[in-house]
């Protein structure tokens, strides 16, 4: 019990999660709040909630889960890059459900879905690479 509980404060898949589900509730909050309360088109709202929550995400990944010594600016040029993809991504993928007549909701989590799984490569490989040696805690999943 006692590894499964280090593991679990040890871990960057753990932090990683538990850093996007709360940048996950900030962002569909958003969207809610400014399609459902006050009527913003969704093809706004979907990136005006996603790019806000992304700001607030970059500083949580940042500090709470990667070990990096990459500097602030190269990992925020980075980071943009990513933020633009990811928007246009994410956009594409709520509009298109809708299309569907699917709820924008239902394309919401299938973006978050996607964005998850490319995000975590490229946060730990590329934005903000591993400062520490392979073999070290910080490294482990």
């Amino acid at each position: 019990m006692r590894s499964l509980a280090r593991w679990l404060r040890t871990s960057v898949l753990v932090r990683y999660l538990l850093v996007g589900g709360l940048s996950f509730l900030i962002d569909i909050g958003l969207l809610a709040l400014l399609h459902e309360i006050f009527r913003v088109p969704l093809f706004v709202a979907t990136p005006a909630a996603f790019l806000l929550s992304f700001g607030i995400t970059y500083v949580l990944q940042r500090t709470l889960t990667f070990t990096t010594r990459t500097g602030w600016g190269a990992s925020s040029i980075k980071y943009a890059l990513l933020v633009a993809f990811n928007t246009v991504a994410t956009t594409a993928i709520v509009a298109v459900t809708a299309g569907w007549g699917w709820p924008w909701e239902v394309g919401k989590v299938i973006a978050v879905a996607s964005t998850t799984v490319w995000n975590y490569f490229g946060y730990r490989y590329w934005i903000f690479p591993p400062s520490e040696p392979s073999g070290s805690p910080e490294a482990s999943l």
